[in-house]
């Protein structure tokens, strides 16, 4: 190997070993924050709302009442492979029952 990729690959490992550092250590300041804690407490959650919604956007309606119907069954629940479960089960009996209606 030659010098300039014996430096890049060693200015990859300080930049990865230095970003993972970094978080360790402001991960362990914000948790002394009461604020900043309950607000990170709630971001994964806040994600996984991101996260659908925006898969959700272009979507037909069949997915759409897939989605509210899956989402009762989570608030009823409160299990994640439960929900995981009816929700394939909905979206596939939903998009079969209605393919079925259209083709006659």
């Amino acid at each position: 190997m030659t010098d300039a990729q014996w430096l890049l690959i060693g200015t990859l490992a300080f930049g990865a070993y230095s970003i993972r550092f970094l978080g360790l250590v402001s991960g362990q300041l914000i948790s002394e924050h009461k604020h900043l804690n309950k607000f990170l407490a709630d971001l994964p959650g806040c994600l996984i709302v991101a996260l659908i919604a925006a898969s959700l956007a272009g979507e037909n309606s069949i997915t759409w009442i897939a989605a509210a119907i899956t989402l009762a069954i989570a608030l009823i629940t409160n299990h994640v492979v439960m929900t995981m479960a009816f929700g394939f089960i909905t979206i596939f009996t939903l998009n079969h029952y209605f393919t079925y209606l259209v083709s006659g």
